[in-house]
């Protein structure tokens, strides 16, 4: 992920209009509307401003995280990508497959659990509309990774089943919720992940017709 990409997402995490987040580092509306775009690029200063802000490094801020997860599955035992190869398994036979629910966890929340070995997965969720939730792995009953959502319906127009079939099109390199972009007739899927396995945040939207119907956050990583 890119400069324009992570500001744009971080800013959206605040809730935040781009003249609302100009004015809290002190620059104008054209600058954010330009640093979002990719048509210009913040000096030090500003740069600084914006981390303080967001409470991350430069660091964070500058460089392309696209490959995080690469160099994790490389680098790391392969725990790393058995992980990942469950958790699409799983996503790909629970919410997104239409897979039937089980006892719930809490009162009136909806839960999916998937088992394949010494692995188990559990989705909780309460709510509809609007709703929040947990996605987590075990390893030998050891918890070993947790994801938070929450999300809602923001038009009529929204479809569950074309959610699912975003959500089925995980992508191994982001195992978290749905691929950047899925386009079916006149629905638009568009999922922004900053960071990696370890630990990550992302927000995903969909559009039907230019009109957004959905959205939700989620942030998570692995647990120790």
């Amino acid at each position: 992920m890119i400069f324009p990409e992570k500001l744009q997402l971080l800013r959206k995490s605040k809730g935040l209009t781009q003249e609302e987040l100009a004015e809290k580092v002190s620059v104008s509306r054209q600058a954010i509307t330009k640093w979002e775009s990719g048509q210009a690029y913040p000096d030090i200063s500003n740069l600084i401003s914006i981390s303080e802000f967001f409470k991350t490094t430069i660091d964070h801020l500058v460089k392309d995280n696209d490959s995080c997860i690469t160099s994790i599955v490389k680098q790391d035992s392969c725990d790393s990508k058995e992980l990942i190869d469950f958790l699409i398994k799983a996503k790909c036979n629970t919410y997104a497959a239409k897979g039937r629910e089980c006892a719930s966890s809490r009162p009136n929340s909806h839960d999916l659990r998937y088992e394949e070995g010494v692995f188990l997965y559990l989705d909780t969720y309460v709510g509809s509309e609007c709703f929040s939730g947990e996605e987590a792995v075990w390893k030998n009953n050891i918890p070993i990774y947790a994801m938070n959502y929450s999300g809602r319906v923001t038009s009529s127009n929204f479809s569950g089943d074309f959610l699912k079939a975003a959500l089925m099109a995980v992508p191994n390199d982001k195992p978290f919720r749905g691929p950047d972009f899925y386009v079916e007739n006149d629905y638009f899927y568009n999922c922004k992940v900053c960071g990696d396995l370890k630990w990550h945040q992302g927000y995903e939207e969909i559009y039907y017709k230019n009109l957004q119907v959905y959205e939700c956050y989620f942030h998570g990583g692995i647990v120790k």
